[in-house]
This record gives structure tokens, C-alpha cells and sequence, in this order.
């Protein structure tokens, strides 16, 4: 597995060079953007997260402040704004009550437990806490997303049914824990799926892993 990752990465990097990901002027910001990003395409977090800045609430202690139906306003292009309000008021609300709203002091935090603090909070799933690790902490933790898992499945490197934990530790087990390399890794393979190895229609005439894939091997 290890030789087959290394192997996937190469051809990756080969096909789409260096992806400078993840967009993000502070690790707040990227926090935030981590939270909204849920479910919806990155252009949208844009927008919200510009429409933060203009209201002046891009750092903890203002964003609590502010009263939800105002986040939500603001944060509207990012669908489900109201749940996601709540949310990064969850997060926020954490933030103070366990770092006196210090986000240096939680990003201090050794990985493993700086996870399971953020897994403890309403809204933060096991992607966005892994996210919030490696792009705002810049701390070795392997983000799986749904990009991630459809190409190592038609890969034929797994089945599909593979927890989030197995996926992840699958990894981290594999490949050096190096925070430019899993930052650049997950990038190439949200690229890929984007681009490449879609749900629907997979381009796979001129893939760069078509030689090493089951499904476009199956697909001709």
C-alpha cells in the first residue's frame, strides 16, 4: 500500500503541479472556512466569508458576539447558514470556555488531543476536525473526504465501505507524517475528483492513474 500511495501522489503532482491549499489570510479564518465548507462548493465560502470580514466579526470574540440570525444572514451563500451559525457558535463557545477564546492555545494542543477536543464539539465532524489539524494547526493529520474515497475505491485499493478512521489511519500508516505532504496530497486528490474522477461521468481518457485504475480498466 505504501509503494501504491507514494505512486498515486507522483502521478498526481506530475499531472497538476502544486495546488497552494488551503486559501486562508489566518488559521481563523481557515477555521471558519472549514466549518462552512460543509456540503457546499468553496466559491460560496467565499462569499460568506467575505461577507464576515465586511461586518467586522473575522476573529473569535466578535463572531460570538454577534446574534445568530446575523451569521446566518451573512453566511446565507453557504446553504444550511442556519445550522452552520449555530455551529461556528458552538465552536466559538468552546473556544472561550476551554482557551479563553486563545486559538494559539488550542492550536498548541498535541494532535491527538487537540482532535478529540474538537470531535467534542456540536458540528465539527471528523473531516473538519482533521482539516482544522492540518491547514489551521499545520499539524500532521490526514483529511478523507468523498474525493479521497471514490478515487482510492475505483483505485480497487479499497472496498468502499471503510470507516473514516480505517481510511485515515490507512494513510497515515503508509506514507511519512509530513504536513506538506498530506497538505499536498489531499489538494491532488480534491483536484482529481473535481476534474477527473467524478461521481458522474468520470473522465478517464488521459487519466493520470488510468494505468493503475480497475474501473477504467473495466470501463473500456
Amino acid at each position: 500500500m505504501s509503494s501504491d500511495l507514494r505512486s498515486i501522489y507522483e502521478h498526481l503532482f506530475a499531472e497538476y503541479g502544486e495546488q497552494h491549499w488551503w486559501p486562508g489570510s489566518s488559521a481563523f479564518e481557515i477555521i471558519v472556512g472549514a466549518i462552512l465548507t460543509q456540503q457546499v462548493a468553496w466559491k460560496n465560502v467565499e462569499e460568506a466569508i467575505d461577507a464576515l470580514k465586511s461586518a467586522g466579526l473575522m476573529d473569535p470574540e466578535s463572531l460570538l458576539r454577534a446574534p445568530l440570525a446575523e451569521v446566518a444572514t451573512l453566511i446565507r451563500p453557504t446553504i444550511y447558514y442556519n445550522q452552520k451559525a449555530k455551529k461556528l457558535h458552538s465552536f466559538l463557545t468552546f473556544l472561550k470556555q476551554r482557551h479563553h477564546s486563545d486559538l494559539t492555545d488550542l492550536l498548541a494542543l498535541p494532535v491527538p488531543v487537540m482532535r478529540e477536543e474538537l470531535l467534542g464539539i456540536h458540528g465539527v465532524g471528523e473531516e473538519t476536525a482533521d482539516s482544522i489539524i492540518l491547514y489551521a494547526a499545520q499539524k500532521p493529520s490526514f483529511v478523507i473526504d468523498a474525493y479521497t474515497r471514490r478515487t482510492m475505491q475505483r483505485l480497487g485499493l479499497i472496498t468502499g465501505k471503510e470507516s473514516y478512521a480505517e481510511l485515515r489511519a490507512l494513510f497515515m500508516e503508509s506514507i511519512p507524517r509530513d504536513v506538506k505532504l498530506y497538505n499536498e496530497y489531499h489538494a491532488l486528490l480534491v483536484r482529481h475528483g473535481k476534474e477527473r474522477c467524478r461521481s458522474r461521468a468520470p473522465l478517464c481518457s488521459g487519466c493520470p492513474l488510468r494505468d493503475m485504475c480497475k474501473y477504467a480498466a473495466t470501463a473500456q
